[in-house]
């Protein structure tokens, strides 16, 4: 099906619903094709994979299934920690 942009612009949702269906709907402008309006192509593959195939997600290594959280042996002052990094942001690590 094609179909120019004001015709589009008129009567989005229903254009919208008819992809929706299955319906493959080509938009034109000035008699050249510009867009195609179609259901999403079904991919088996999550969105982890696919930035990892892309080279820009680096899987992490750590084993979440193994991670046991303790508690700390005293109670931690926030705001002395606080204070003591905007005296100096350096001097922290060494607390």
């Amino acid at each position: 099906m094609d179909i120019n942009v004001s015709e589009l612009k008129a009567h989005l949702s229903k254009y919208l619903r008819r992809a929706s269906r299955g319906a493959r709907i080509v938009v034109r402008d000035r008699d050249e094709a510009i867009a195609q309006i179609g259901p999403p192509t079904p991919t088996s593959r999550s969105w982890s994979d696919r930035l990892h195939d892309q080279g820009r997600l680096r899987p992490g290594s750590q084993d979440w299934a193994s991670l046991s959280i303790t508690r700390s042996p005293a109670p931690v002052d926030i705001q002395a920690s606080l204070r003591a990094v905007r005296e100096d942001p350096n001097d922290v690590r060494g607390r």
